[in-house]
């Protein structure tokens, strides 16, 4: 019986690769099924022999520890050195970006207020 091994939504591609590199390289006989176009399918990576269930998940447990930690400590280098993606950073990178959120942002509050504010007159 095939076995739910490790779901695909919200995975980045690059962890999605790895995971199906490793799994491959450990022998591990899976299949793979997409969410398809309105996403009510299962994103997921199946494994077919359910007697492989506890070898494939430690796999994927270490590699998930790994990267873990190796995340973190590729953010502490960042901030470390000042360069750690924060808000401000952020906004000051993409300032059009900002601004044109920022007047949709306040346009849909004066349409959402404007009736109320009619009232008041």
């Amino acid at each position: 019986m095939t076995v739910l091994l490790f779901r695909l939504n919200n995975v980045p591609d690059e962890e999605a690769e790895e995971v199906r590199r490793l799994l491959d390289e450990h022998g591990f006989d899976t299949y793979e099924t997409r969410a398809g176009f309105w996403g009510l399918g299962v994103a997921a990576i199946w494994l077919r022999d359910e007697a492989q269930r506890e070898a494939a998940r430690e796999v994927i447990d270490r590699y998930q520890q790994a990267l873990g930690e190796r995340m973190r400590r590729e953010h502490h280098e960042l901030d470390a050195r000042g360069q750690a993606p924060t808000l401000w950073r952020r906004l000051l990178h993409h300032p059009f970006r900002v601004l044109l959120l920022t007047a949709a942002a306040l346009g849909i509050l004066a349409l959402s207020l404007l009736p109320f504010l009619g009232l008041i007159d």
